[in-house]
């Protein structure tokens, strides 16, 4: 088992490769609907509409998809 201070350091260490979500050219347009004021609803659906995950829009915009996926991952085996 690891000690919470291990956890924590580990969160803090995750390889953050590749731009933050909000600047990835594949949903930055996304990001500049909600700055330009549309609901997050409206969005999302644009995503779903161009046959991406809308649930990317939950996570953090600024680390990159990757480190944020990997992390979940890590849960998910780890939960």
């Amino acid at each position: 088992e690891k000690s919470v201070a291990s956890q924590l350091k580990g969160d803090e260490d995750v390889e953050d490769s590749g731009p933050p979500l909000k600047d990835d050219p594949k949903y930055s347009k996304y990001f500049k609907m909600l700055k330009m004021g549309l609901p997050m609803g409206a969005v999302k659906n644009a995503l779903q509409r161009d046959g991406l995950d809308p649930s990317m829009m939950d996570l953090d915009p600024e680390k990159s998809i990757t480190s944020q996926l990997n992390k979940e991952e890590d849960i998910i085996d780890n939960g």
